[in-house]
């Protein structure tokens, strides 16, 4: 059995870019295409109150889900530099503040958006 090389190193930008955007792309379409059947059965099922809601709440979900991505990601990149320089003591407190800034950044998420929702509702 061969191994395997490691082609993030040794590749030209453009073409690890064309090879890894590729899944991406089509996992963003079917997520949109998702969305847009889920839409339409919230029509038939429930109506037009059903489709406004979800519209209201879809992009408060997208800026938690950005957030959320943001730190999670943040802090495993984090985490393993850190142990792959053998720092365990700094990896475990990156991501004990990776944790602690989410659920700050949940919280002010939260407050902001009850001090808004009788717009948000409007």
């Amino acid at each position: 059995m061969e191994k395997e090389e490691n082609i993030l190193g040794k590749e030209k930008i453009g073409k690890l870019i064309r090879k890894f955007s590729v899944p991406c792309i089509i996992s963003l379409l079917v997520n949109s295409l998702y969305n847009i059947v889920d839409q339409i059965f919230i029509g038939w099922g429930v109506g037009y109150l059903g489709n406004g809601a979800t519209n209201i709440v879809f992009p408060l979900t997208m800026v938690c889900l950005a957030f959320a991505l943001m730190f999670g990601d943040g802090t495993s990149a984090y985490l393993s530099l850190r142990l792959g320089e053998k720092k365990e003591k700094e990896a475990s407190k990156g991501v004990g503040n990776g944790i602690a800034i989410s659920i700050i950044v949940a919280i002010l998420l939260c407050a902001v958006t009850l001090i808004f929702l009788p717009q948000l509702f409007y």
